[in-house]
């Protein structure tokens, strides 16, 4: 594994030697190619999420993380967030860090701008800070026009920028976004990434999930790459993104 650049501010999350363990039940194993031909496997199966990982993320750092579905990047991220103990090792963090997902729960019969109410409550803030913060919400979430209708009639999208411009109204010690980059129209992914860059610089430190290279290379200083529940390169972001990006290409044409 590349080691991360030197840096000289303080760290804020040291992450040693994680595992993230999932105990399911299986549902069957396939012993043919028709359909139904499944058998019974009786037991609990385990699923390594995460294996191993270590690493020391800085004050004021951007942290992208890549890699294929399923090799533990959002795992890792719940773990940090305090959301997922792991199975093995520690986590340590000058403070609590705000997850944003685009799978996080705002209540769907309630309009937008009461969810922005409910938010905002949930980040910290008092009446007047809501009342102050309301408008560049609606503003930045490009949700004027709907923002009186409930939330079940959002597209994902939608709802995905109404989630990112709540938290993002905060400034966060630690943040952690996870595929928020992913949704919603060029104009607003570009805002979101301008966002992501005022919180860093002031003095925050973001994580970062994303299938979207550029948006990786944009707006991160630091770039994991992990595969199959490890840290598989650490390093500059367009190193690591090109290296990811060849690899998965010769895995395509395989």
């Amino acid at each position: 594994m590349e080691s991360p650049r030197v840096t000289s501010k303080n760290p804020v999350v040291v992450v040693d030697d994680v595992h993230v363990t999932y105990k399911v039940f299986g549902t069957g194993k396939r012993v043919g190619r028709s359909i139904g031909s499944w058998v019974k496997r009786a037991g609990l199966r385990e699923i390594h999420a995460v294996t191993g990982v270590s690493m020391v993320v800085h004050e004021g750092e951007t942290i992208g993380l890549i890699g294929s579905n399923g090799s533990g990047k959002s795992s890792l991220l719940r773990a940090i967030a305090g959301l997922e103990p792991p199975t093995k090792g520690r986590i340590y963090a000058t403070s609590t860090p705000s997850l944003l997902g685009v799978g996080a729960v705002l209540l769907p019969n309630l309009s937008g701008e009461k969810n922005i109410i409910l938010g905002a409550l949930a980040l910290g803030f008092n009446k007047k800070e809501i009342e102050s913060a309301r408008e560049s919400i609606i503003e930045f979430s490009d949700l004027s026009e709907h923002i009186d209708l409930p939330m079940r009639t959002y597209s994902a999208g939608m709802s995905a920028k109404l989630r990112f411009s709540i938290t993002a109204s905060k400034s966060h010690d630690i943040l952690i976004i996870d595929e928020a980059l992913s949704v919603g129209d060029k104009h607003f992914q570009t805002k979101a990434q301008e966002k992501i860059i005022q919180l860093r610089e002031e003095a925050g430190t973001v994580f970062l999930v994303s299938h979207t290279m550029s948006s990786i290379e944009e707006t991160c200083t630091r770039v994991l790459w992990m595969d199959k529940g490890k840290i598989v390169r650490d390093g500059n972001p367009k190193e690591v993104c090109d290296e990811y990006t060849a690899f998965m290409e010769n895995k395509n044409g395989d």
